[in-house]
């Protein structure tokens, strides 16, 4: 099961208008709050957005690779309190994965959108400009957004030829 499922999982970004059932958001924050961890510290928060206006404002966070958030029935930031663990990155990335193949497992789309070290514009960051729409505190760090929605496009999987096994050594980085 877990196999097909990394087989089949694409980036999503074109999404039909349907909204997604409560049933299927709760399983998709479960796999949230199950992601695993450095030290159980769970460092995350995730904040869960319905609100067709709020979508659209966090589509304009950064200049390129958001927009499509605002054609998306639902997002997700996913933030990191860096006062609690150096590995918040790690720990709010894991998270973020786990959503996304929560979401494929239900056959619900997502799309991954870096935030952390992306500008809004020339005097913000992506970051500061998510934190001023959503009230986010300043010890917490917005890692990502998730947009989800059922998918209004089909892409095939990426063929196992395709996969770059030039990158992977054995017992030394040499070739």
């Amino acid at each position: 099961m877990f196999f097909s499922l990394i087989e089949k999982r694409r980036s999503i970004r074109k999404f039909k208008s349907l909204p997604i059932e409560k049933e299927k958001i709760d399983r998709i924050i479960e796999a949230a709050l199950r992601s695993p961890s450095s030290r159980g510290f769970n460092p995350w928060r995730f904040i869960v957005v319905d609100r067709p206006e709020l979508l659209e404002s966090l589509s304009k966070a950064k200049p390129h690779g958001a927009t499509f958030l605002k054609d998306a029935p639902l997002g997700v930031v996913v933030c990191g309190d860096e006062s609690k663990t150096d590995v918040w990155v790690e720990d709010t990335s894991i998270a973020t994965i786990f959503i996304q193949l929560a979401a494929h497992s239900l056959g619900i789309g997502s799309c991954w959108i870096q935030i952390r070290n992306r500008e809004h514009t020339q005097d913000k960051t992506a970051e500061l400009y998510i934190r001023e729409i959503l009230n986010i505190p300043e010890n917490f760090r917005v890692e990502s957004m998730i947009a989800i929605g059922y998918p209004n496009e089909d892409k095939k999987p990426h063929p196992k030829e395709s996969l770059e096994i030039s990158k992977v050594f054995w017992n030394s980085f040499e070739k």
